[in-house]
């Protein structure tokens, strides 16, 4: 997982409510156990709209999504995380997630910004023009008009994303900790350890 400190650039204006999996990632997607490829097939149903602003380029590249209320809502998807991920997006702004997304994006390195709905009206007329930056070490968001809107995080997340840690880069640093109780534990309870072949 690549660390997260600071997440700066365009932000896609979605500011849409509700938004599920469903629509961040369509079941037809689901066919793979691959990550690469999803960012295609992300908001397919709101990119065949015209004028869309997934496809305006203005936003190309966006590493940012502003959204509303309930952002990944719907199934457990983790697919859902992947598509972002797939299309370039390192956080979401919103004013709630869905517990189950918000899990997910985080094990997958995305952050999740929560923030009231004044900050995001005033983000969302931001992002029609001008970058925006979160930085993760200060947990704020801000823009070049001297916005400064501060969040708040679990600790834990917020140290594992600042080191990239997931859920094996976690069990990795404690390995000097871990075969250290394996040894004192073959010791204490020999009958336990498997015999060689």
């Amino acid at each position: 997982m690549q660390p997260v400190s600071r997440v700066e650039g365009r932000a896609y204006p979605l500011g849409m409510k509700n938004v599920d999996t469903d629509i961040i990632i369509p079941a037809e997607w689901l066919k793979t156990i691959s990550r690469a490829g999803l960012g295609k097939g992300a908001f397919e149903v709101l990119r065949k709209e015209p004028g869309n602003l997934f496809d305006d380029p203005r936003y190309a590249g966006a590493p940012i999504i502003i959204a509303g209320d309930n952002f990944g809502c719907g199934s457990s998807r983790e697919h859902a995380a992947w598509a972002l991920l797939d299309m370039g997006v390192r956080a979401v702004i919103a004013p709630s997630f869905s517990d189950i997304f918000s899990g997910n994006a985080f094990k997958n390195g995305i952050l999740t910004v929560v923030l009231p709905q004044p900050a995001i009206d005033r983000l969302l007329k931001v992002a029609e023009t001008d970058a925006i930056s979160i930085d993760l070490e200060h947990q704020t968001v801000t823009t070049p008009f001297q916005d400064r809107f501060t969040f708040e995080l679990d600790p834990f997340r917020r140290e594992c994303l600042l080191g990239g840690l997931d859920e094996i880069g976690l069990t990795m640093a404690r390995d000097k900790a871990i075969a250290t109780f394996e040894q004192a534990d073959a010791e204490r309870r020999p009958w336990l350890v498997p015999a060689a072949a």
